[in-house]
C-alpha cells in the first residue's frame, strides 16, 4: 500500500468548434473524417504522452482496445514494451481510474530510444493505454540511479512516498497540447493540463533503476491521485521482474 497519501491526451471536437487543447477557433475541412485532433505531450522526465484520438462515435461502436506493438523495434530486456502494456491494459483499469463505464480505447507497448551527446543510446520500454476520460503509462528504465537521487532532480515539489514496500516519489509534470487538422495547415502548440507520475524502484533497497506509472486527463483537470495509487498497486506486480519487497 501506499504510504503518505498525497494531461491530457487528446480531444477531438467537431467541426466548426473550438479545439479543446488549444482554445482557437477551428477551420472548417471538406475531408472525408472532418476529424480535429489534439496530442498532449509529457514533457520532462514524464517523457512524450501522446494519443490521438478519432471520432466519438466511431470510438463508441469497438470495444475495449487490444495492444499493439511496433513491429520493427527490438523488445528491451528484462522488460519489453509489449509486455508492460500487457500488464497495463488489464480489465479493470477502467475501476482502479474510478471510470467504470468507461474502457480502453487505444493501447501499445513501444520501445523509445534515445541518443546522447556522446552518441550512446539508451531504450526505455513503455506502454500507454488511453480511455475517455483518462490516458495511463507505464514506462520501465534499468539504468543505475536510484528513484532517492531522482526525487533530488525532480525538485522541492516531488513528494517521498512507499509503494508495496519499495521507494517511491510523487511528482507533476506538464502536458503541452498539439492540435493539427486533417485539412492541411501548419500544427498549432498551447498550453495542456497536468500529469501526475510515480516513480517507484525497481527493488526494496533502492538499487537503481525504477519504474513510472502516469496519469493525465482528457479534460486538462488535475489527475486523482488515488487513482494513480490504485493502478500502480495493482499493476506492478504483474510486470515481470518485479520483486516482492
Amino acid at each position: 500500500m501506499v504510504d503518505d497519501f498525497a494531461d491530457s491526451r487528446s480531444a477531438t471536437d467537431e467541426p466548426e468548434k473550438p479545439v479543446k487543447a488549444t482554445g482557437e477557433p477551428e477551420k472548417s475541412m471538406n475531408v472525408a473524417a472532418q476529424v480535429i485532433a489534439a496530442i498532449v505531450v509529457v514533457g520532462g522526465l514524464a517523457g512524450l504522452l501522446w494519443a490521438l484520438d478519432l471520432d466519438s462515435k466511431a470510438s463508441a461502436d469497438r470495444g475495449p482496445a487490444a495492444c499493439t506493438t511496433a513491429h520493427d523495434t527490438k523488445p528491451s530486456k528484462p522488460v519489453s514494451g509489449a509486455q508492460l502494456c500487457t500488464a497495463l491494459n488489464r480489465p479493470d483499469l477502467p475501476v482502479l481510474l474510478g471510470t467504470p463505464s468507461e474502457y480502453a480505447e487505444t493501447a501499445d507497448g513501444n520501445e523509445s530510444t534515445l541518443t546522447s551527446a556522446d552518441g550512446t543510446k539508451s531504450t526505455t520500454p513503455e506502454a500507454d493505454v488511453d480511455l475517455k476520460t483518462y490516458s495511463v503509462r507505464l514506462s520501465a528504465s534499468g539504468d543505475d540511479i536510484g528513484v532517492a537521487d531522482m526525487a533530488g532532480l525532480l525538485g522541492t515539489g516531488a513528494e517521498k512516498k512507499t509503494m508495496l514496500g519499495h521507494p517511491a516519489v510523487l511528482y507533476s509534470d506538464r502536458t503541452i497540447a498539439l492540435s493539427f487538422n486533417l485539412g492541411g495547415g501548419k500544427a498549432k502548440t498551447g498550453p495542456g493540463g497536468i500529469a501526475r507520475c510515480l516513480l517507484v524502484a525497481r527493488d526494496a533497497k533502492d538499487g537503481g533503476g525504477y519504474y513510472e506509472v502516469s496519469i493525465w486527463r482528457q479534460d486538462f483537470a488535475t489527475p486523482d491521485d488515488a487513482a494513480l495509487f490504485r493502478v500502480a498497486e495493482k499493476v506492478l506486480p504483474t510486470v515481470p521482474g518485479w520483486t516482492v519487497g
